[in-house]
């Protein structure tokens, strides 16, 4: 008898643990059921994806869809959709909205909010505050709980934890990985007049300088290491930080962006003003240099793209009124496959950072892997497509990239979200069907 499935993928390479093979992938209730030659097996469903590339499903772990009180800018469903167009399977979502997400309440509201909206497979973290930290070690194992987020600057309210003493109670509470946002915030408030004198965002980089990010991580893996607490630095911009962090692997993991792989200071911010906002900043060319680096020596861990809309009006207030943040849900995988082409890291790089990366330090279940009984969850690319990002392309509410107009080689071609096909040569398909990302249990 031959065999049976409900989705048959023929004739595409796979990069699987065994390096990229040609094969053909074979799916069975959702699950990978057989990889090889297929070539006898039937199925209800049959994609042949010749000269396209399939790679396990890509995961972005940091993510802001501003759901709920934010809606203007973004919400799950308009977020995951721009996922799903950009070949990502699966998100976390930061938990900086209003209300915060700071108890299981909020955790539980998120992932009843998501699900028959979500387009792709999703996960909320729950933030840290002064006045939750005695619940953190019990309500980080909530359904659909990516963790705990930390923010030591950059934020407000009860979501900022600046000072050591609280910081070393959220560490000492629960025993997940920590992801934290390096900014000391005691250095922000004193160099502000920069921003303010300069009024332009030219001087973001000069504001928020590389000893702001590199104190922060300084002081996080000193109390991370008498903890003995794993964490995770999000979003590292600097050489110095780089350099730190890579003489620290045993407690920390590591972090960048597409966005401080991609623009430099000063040129983005004379080209883009605002829209190259973001927290921590867009830098020089030497630390842009200096994240390549880490990421071909293994000291980044993930990809990430800190996807943060706000709207173009909200954008064009003056700066430093202007807020932080750009999209980068949908951009990602363009963006990198980009790089992949200029040759600035191989295919297989690129799964480590986006699928294996992700699944391994944040002990994800059945995800992550293109091997057999792992979900199937695939990111279909063709390697070789010319296209032109824009702004129309955008699912995000808020309509903009900072990428609009730049030409990339490498787009994805179709994203599965176990075994379902949720987009195909640019068209959302189907319905939604995310559904809450699970974990090992620590």
């Amino acid at each position: 008898m031959p065999q049976t499935f409900d989705l048959l993928l023929k004739g595409a390479h796979a990069v699987t643990p065994s390096g990229n093979v040609l094969a053909d992938i074979g799916i069975q209730n959702g699950k990978i059921a057989a990889i090889g030659t297929l070539s006898t097996a039937v199925a209800a469903q049959v994609m042949n994806l010749h000269g396209l590339t399939v790679l396990p499903g890509l995961i972005d772990t940091q993510v802001h869809f501003r759901e709920p009180g934010l809606e203007h800018k973004e919400d799950l469903e308009t977020g995951t959709k721009g996922a799903a167009l950009g070949g990502v399977t699966g998100i976390f979502e930061m938990p900086n909205t209003k209300p915060s997400t700071t108890t299981a309440d909020a955790i539980a509201d998120k992932v009843a909010r998501a699900k028959g909206r979500a387009w792709v497979d999703f996960a909320f973290f729950l933030g840290a505050a002064s006045d939750n930290v005695e619940h953190l070690a019990q309500w980080e194992n909530e359904p659909g709980c990516a963790g705990i987020k930390v923010f030591m600057g950059s934020s407000t309210g009860s979501l900022l934890v600046a000072d050591d003493a609280t910081l070393a109670k959220v560490l000492g509470a629960g025993k997940r990985r920590v992801a934290v946002h390096c900014e000391d915030e005691d250095r922000l408030t004193e160099r502000k007049h920069i921003a303010i004198d300069a009024a332009h965002p030219r001087a973001h980089h000069l504001w928020r300088d590389e000893q702001t990010a590199l104190i922060a991580s300084q002081r996080l893996i000193a109390l991370a290491e008498a903890a003995k607490r794993p964490v995770h630095v999000l979003h590292v911009t600097t050489a110095e930080e780089m350099e730190f962090l890579g003489r620290h692997k045993e407690w920390a993991t590591v972090e960048t962006t597409p966005q401080h792989l991609t623009l430099a200071a000063p040129d983005c911010y004379e080209k883009l003003g605002t829209l190259a906002q973001m927290n921590p900043p867009i830098r020089e060319e030497r630390h842009r240099a200096a994240l390549w680096k880490a990421i071909a020596e293994g000291v980044v861990d993930v990809l990430g793209s800190d996807h943060a809309p706000h709207t173009l009006e909200e954008k064009a207030k003056p700066y430093p009124e202007s807020p932080s943040g750009m999209t980068g849900v949908q951009t990602i995988v363009p963006l990198m496959l980009n790089h992949v082409h200029n040759g600035r890291l191989s295919l297989e790089r690129l799964v480590d950072l986006m699928a294996h990366g992700p699944a391994r330090i944040y002990n994800i279940r059945g995800k992550g892997r293109l091997a057999v009984g792992y979900d199937a969850d695939f990111t279909i690319v063709d390697t070789k497509a010319e296209r032109s990002i824009d702004n129309h392309w955008i699912a995000s509410r808020s309509g903009w990239t900072p990428f609009d107009g730049v030409k990339v080689t490498g787009w994805p071609n179709a994203t599965i979200v176990r075994g379902h096909v949720v987009m195909r040569e640019d068209q959302l398909l189907n319905r939604p069907v995310g559904e809450p990302v699970k974990f090992l249990s620590v």
